[in-house]
């Protein structure tokens, strides 16, 4: 039986809020496996996918796009810049994104523009390499 809590809230929308076997979730130092009972614990959350884990051994997949996830006696919380389930992803219209961002580097001009620019076309990058 799952007695993990879990919420899942992206600033569009709450994705996920229910009752797991297990989280994985992409910590800035590296992924993190939260079961029923993990220590408290607070991290900012990199571009990377989590995974969850139902009873049956059912596995969800939803990218995120940073954020920050606490656990804490009521389960886990992740508040996610942003969330959306690889299901609902396409990987031709991500190349072309991937495609668009690297011209958008190419074209800036000083430096917090392409600095903006780079940071985007990480993500992008990341979600096509979690699809």
């Amino acid at each position: 039986m799952a007695d993990l809590h879990f919420e899942l809230v992206s600033p569009s929308r709450l994705l996920f809020s229910g009752e797991v076997a297990s989280v994985t979730i992409p910590g800035t130092e590296g992924d993190m496996g939260i079961l029923p009972g993990h220590a408290p614990v607070l991290s900012t959350l990199r571009p990377g996918v989590i995974t969850v884990t139902r009873d049956a051994g059912e596995a969800l997949k939803i990218f995120v796009r940073g954020g920050f996830a606490e656990v804490n006696p009521s389960g886990l919380t992740v508040l996610a810049e942003t969330a959306i389930p690889l299901a609902e992803l396409d990987a031709a219209a991500i190349a072309g994104q991937v495609r668009n961002a690297e011209e958008d580097l190419a074209d800036a001009k000083d430096d917090e523009t392409r600095r903006r620019a780079s940071e985007n076309l990480e993500h992008l990058k990341a979600l096509q390499g979690a699809l």
